[in-house]
């Protein structure tokens, strides 16, 4: 520690001898993506947030008015495999919703557990309106439009059902629809329930509470919020019906929400509407999940949805910065963080054992102040956020390697291979027309 100090002293007076140009040299991917975007950026749009929220309380309010005035017959679809466990608790819980016009509709994807007995057990019981299965596994687009072909209601809400759901969820959100006739969909605010369970789900605690859950409030706030999670997003049934409804994934969460977008539709997050969801308890799941997620950023943004980023005649300006934004923030910064290690490596050789530790150094107190400014913008927490400070160093392993290589892996795999294709999380006979067709 006493050498590791002594270091740091020489390479403060360095830096304070060579002046401001050099600090910048050194940490020029800090200081201009990591400090602007996603500390300074972020804090700005949190304070504007908090502010129109003041001025729009009434909005708000004439809004819910509305909505619980026309009672609208809400579609609420579940489909999976092997989700029988956790069914009852899902529907005993949608009894306890504050808003109660509701339809819920289970389809269960080729379940080979006792997922039919216990669906059919719940709708004689009244728990559940309509339960489908099919014998055979389609996957969980062919599950979501099966319910969707059943469903009645004006709106649409798909749901995993693996999670659970504050008593209020579906009025909350339910009120952007009313507030702004324009909203297409509206996204959920999904957290980790199981984030004390191993070091893995607590630091994807603070992901979801940080970069997930804050990054979609301030990209909703600038209008380039990008998808809408499977665990908890609301749709107008009409515009379901236009777009043809889910497409073959994985990433079927972050196409149809491009597919809203693509026809002039808002796409909102609500971040009063809460779930809570389980999330991978190993490293090595945790993977795995995640190579699903970058994998298909590639297969949809950069193949499927292209044409966003063209001068086609349904260019919308917002669109394409919503793309420019996430392409820029996941693969061509992952690009220059590599260029930037090997700088650091060739140029600055003598220096890099002190370079780690101040990056290190820095990272950390931008997470520190993140995890403790950022929580008075939250209405609504998992945890409080003292329970997550002493993790905080821990998120640039984290963020910084662990989910950098397997992004890197990821999209180099789908560039080169289109794995995604190969992924087991979709039945094959699916994955191979989805190929032959190009989505």
């Amino acid at each position: 520690m006493e050498t590791i100090a002594f270091e740091i002293d020489n390479f403060i007076n360095y830096i304070s001898e060579v002046g401001v140009s050099k600090l910048y040299r050194i940490f020029w991917f800090f200081i201009f993506f990591e400090l602007f975007r996603l500390v300074l950026i972020d804090l700005l749009a949190l304070i504007f947030i908090k502010l129109k929220r003041f001025f729009t309380k009434s909005k708000r309010a004439n809004a819910r008015k509305l909505f619980l005035m026309e009672n609208p017959l809400v579609s609420i679809i579940v489909p999976g495999k092997n989700e029988g466990k956790h069914i009852f608790k899902l529907a005993s819980s949608l009894k306890e919703q504050t808003y109660k016009n509701f339809e819920l509709i289970i389809v269960d994807d080729g379940s080979d557990d006792e997922t039919e007995i216990i669906c059919n057990s719940l709708k004689k019981s009244g728990l559940i309106d309509i339960f489908i299965r099919n014998e055979v596994r389609g996957g969980k687009a062919s599950g979501a439009n099966t319910a969707l072909r059943l469903a009645t209601g004006k709106f649409v809400i798909h749901l995993d059902a693996d999670c659970s759901y504050d008593m209020d969820a579906i009025e909350q959100i339910m009120i952007p629809f009313y507030e702004d006739e324009s909203v297409g969909a509206v996204g959920g605010n999904v957290m980790v329930r199981n984030y004390k369970e191993s070091l893995a789900t607590t630091l994807q605690g603070m992901e979801y509470v940080d970069a997930i859950s804050v990054g979609r409030m301030v990209s909703s706030y600038l209008g380039i919020y990008k998808i809408i999670s499977g665990a908890f997003g609301a749709f107008r049934m009409d515009i379901l019906e236009k777009v043809k409804g889910w497409d073959i994934g994985p990433g079927l969460d972050g196409d149809i929400t491009v597919k809203f977008r693509k026809l002039g539709y808002k796409v909102v997050f609500e971040d009063r509407a809460v779930c809570q969801t389980s999330v991978p308890n190993t490293f090595r799941k945790l993977a795995k999940q995640r190579m699903r997620w970058d994998k298909s950023l590639i297969r949809f943004r950069l193949r499927k949805h292209k044409d966003v980023l063209l001068p086609t005649e349904n260019f919308k300006a917002v669109n394409f910065i919503s793309f420019a934004e996430n392409i820029t923030y996941t693969i061509i910064l992952n690009i220059k963080w590599y260029i930037y290690a090997f700088d650091m490596f060739f140029n600055f050789t003598g220096m890099i054992g002190v370079i780690l530790v101040m990056n290190f150094f820095l990272y950390t107190s931008a997470n520190f102040f993140k995890l403790m400014v950022f929580n008075f913008f939250r209405e609504r927490r998992n945890a409080p956020f003292s329970y997550y400070i002493p993790f905080a160093p821990l998120m640039v392993i984290y963020h910084g390697y662990f989910l950098r290589f397997v992004r890197t892996s990821a999209y180099l795999k789908e560039i080169f291979f289109k794995s995604s294709y190969d992924d087991a999380w979709n039945p094959e006979k699916t994955s191979v027309k989805a190929k032959e067709i190009g989505i």
